[in-house]
């Protein structure tokens, strides 16, 4: 038995390594099956930030599909998703560098479908009853005071017919398996898709339009998700009327609740194509739900209602996708990596297509996550999961608490889940330990609990985090001098308000993230340009409001180190946030470190970039905290600190 080196936490050597995250590692995404044959999208760090689609075959040969000049991506509402199509072995996808919709046939190089101009196409299907696909087009042409939304009708010359417009946002267009009725969602500012959306059917006319759309479903303090045709042509979809998001169908007058249950099977739609059910015949759907915030997966008999569990190894699946007695999905387990999965639905046989790294990792260097409710302002209770330093060729010397991390998610509607996530563990293998906060306004625990943020951004979630760091002090968990939070894009903004307004955080990290609502309220995308008139309220009539509660505003109160980490091409959260609020606290003699980063935007894609993030914030704490962290690190300018 080797016994542990004795160092002090954050200075432990860990096999879980930046080269590792962003050199050995893919990001796999968007989920689709055309008969026998699985197809998903990689994300690689290593080839500049690449989207490549990828086939499985049925006899399990795994191929690239994109040749090297191409890349799968569209900036459709900037966060983009669904932004490719497989139909009968015919590829339909966006090229990321100039938007434009191709055509990619099994063998062949990919033909341009659309000429270049001021759109983005998303979420497409093929519609081969008339020989052409139906998308969501987005419409950046200069001369509109916004991007204008659209559902059309691609040609097989190219030409776009409109389908539907009027509303400030289209997603999800679902053609019945006939042919015969297209189904979508809309929505209109300030709603954001998880506050109110539509759900419209309508049925073509002999030239193809939709003359008469109804809305069957959602409006106002309703929030439809993904409709789908069942294989003998009923509309299914989830919505949460009650409360809670659970699935439903239309009966042809009226909607029928499929499973009532106080659970979620549906998600906050950031991005298109999002999935979290299926039909595995006319009788069944499976389906992935989360009870109070832990993701299950189950089949559910139409008929009665009844929903019996499948019990497999994963806490997470992501893009499910059910076809020829199978269920695929994007899979997260506690202590393995992410993989993308099919599961036999008769047998139970469990079939790992493809995994994100091949990279062998030391179990020993793994922390499982411990999911933790605490109490927290107004007598309410939040979430989160709990991550103790864990690396079995190390400990600390006696008595050392270790230091804590809390992240602060995105969104801020969003969720974080216990499935093994790198860049948490590439953490908590050296020695400090995390909190990874589902604050109020998070998903995954029914509409009351999302609500919680309403027009209390920048107060519940600060105070949830805030609440999560003193419950592990007071449980002898953590060293409560040691404190620091840190968060991306809204966990950014969570993150420069809690070290603002709060005295509980000792330093903390903002990566692409918010410091002046202001300037978010009036400068930034479409998809994203009301968000905050339900955060924390319309504006210019809340003015006062967003000022109070901005960080930038407030920089005098910011007395402990934090570093910033910015795109410079980010278009959700413009540089010059990051860059006022590092010039306030470099005049104040606060502490600060800046690492902006070209070529990037919201969130970081290439490699060298996010192992300079990653490494950068490793480096600043050890400054900070006095600790030398065991990996050689490229030194980062920090103003104002003086060691010692």
């Amino acid at each position: 038995m080797t016994l542990a080196t004795i160092a002090p936490h954050g200075a432990w050597k860990s096999s879980i390594t930046a080269d590792l995250i962003v050199g050995e590692t893919v990001g796999l995404g968007q989920v689709a099956c055309d008969g026998s044959d699985i197809y998903w999208t990689e994300l690689r760090p290593s080839e500049g930030g690449r989207t490549v689609l990828r086939r499985c075959s049925a006899d399990g040969v795994i191929s690239d599909l994109t040749p090297e000049e191409f890349s799968v991506r569209t900036r459709a509402h900037e966060y983009g998703g669904g932004a490719y199509s497989v139909c009968d072995g015919v590829v339909y996808f966006c090229n990321a560098v100039d938007q434009r919709l191709m055509i990619q046939d099994q063998g062949s190089m990919p033909v341009l479908l659309t000429e270049g101009g001021p759109w983005r196409f998303a979420d497409m299907r093929a519609d081969t009853t008339r020989r052409r696909i139906i998308a969501v087009q987005e419409d950046h042409a200069e001369d509109l005071a916004e991007p204008a939304n659209r559902l059309v009708a691609i040609g097989a010359d190219g030409s776009v017919t409109v389908l539907a417009e009027g509303a400030d946002f289209f997603a999800a267009p679902r053609l019945s398996p006939d042919g015969r009725w297209l189904a979508w969602l809309s929505w209109d500012h300030p709603d954001m898709p998880w506050d109110a959306t539509r759900l419209w059917l309508a049925e073509f006319d002999d030239n193809g339009a939709l003359p008469e759309p109804v809305c069957i479903a959602g409006g106002e303090g309703e929030a439809v998700f993904q409709p789908e045709w069942s294989p003998d042509g009923v509309l299914h979809f989830v919505s949460d009327p009650t409360g809670w998001w659970n699935l439903y169908r239309w009966e042809g007058t009226r909607k029928e609740a499929v499973c009532t249950m106080a659970a979620e099977f549906g998600l906050p739609q950031w991005v298109f194509g999002m999935t979290t059910y299926g039909f595995d015949s006319e009788g069944n759907i499976v389906a992935t739900y989360a009870l109070d915030g832990r993701w299950r997966l189950g089949r559910i008999d139409v008929k009665s209602g009844m929903l019996a569990e499948i019990e497999t190894p994963y806490c997470d699946y992501g893009s499910l996708k059910v076809s020829g007695g199978r269920v695929t999905f994007l899979a997260g387990h506690t202590s393995e990596p992410s993989a993308l999965v099919a599961i036999d639905l008769e047998s139970g046989a469990v079939e790992v297509v493809c995994k994100s790294t091949d990279a062998s990792i030391d179990p020993g260097h793994v922390s499982i996550a411990r999911a933790v409710h605490f109490p927290t302002t107004g007598g309410r209770e939040a979430h989160g999961f709990y991550y103790p330093p864990t690396n079995s060729d190390f400990a600390a010397p006696a008595g050392e608490l270790p230091p804590l991390i809390v992240k602060s998610h995105g969104g801020p509607t969003g969720q974080t889940g216990e499935s093994l996530n790198f860049k948490i563990q590439y953490w908590t293998s050296r020695g400090f330990a995390v909190l990874d906060v589902n604050y109020g306004g998070s998903t995954g625990y029914g509409r009351a609990y999302r609500d919680q943020l309403q027009g209390a951004w920048g107060v519940v979630d600060v105070d949830d985090c805030v609440a999560g760091a003193d419950y592990l002090v007071a449980q002898g968990d953590v060293d409560g001098e040691r404190l620091i939070i840190t968060g991306g894009s809204a966990g950014g903004y969570t993150t420069l308000s809690a070290l603002t307004f709060r005295d509980t955080f000792r330093a903390g990290a903002s990566h692409y993230g918010i410091g002046d609502l202001s300037t978010l309220a009036t400068d930034t995308h479409k998809f994203e340009s009301r968000y905050l008139d339900r955060l924390v309220g319309p504006w210019p009539e809340s003015e006062a409001l967003y000022r109070a509660r901005s960080p930038i505003n407030f920089a005098a109160q910011l007395d402990c180190p934090v570093i910033f980490f910015q795109g410079l091409d980010d278009k959700v959260v413009p540089p010059n946030q990051a860059e006022t609020m590092v010039d306030a606290l470099r005049a104040k003699g606060t502490p600060v470190a800046y690492c902006p980063f070209a070529g990037e935007g919201h969130g970081f894609r290439q490699a060298e970039n996010m192992k300079r993030a990653l490494e950068g914030e490793l480096y600043f704490y050890g400054r900070v905290f006095g600790f030398k962290p065991a990996d050689e690190i490229e030194a980062l300018e920090i103003d104002n600190l003086r060691d010692g």
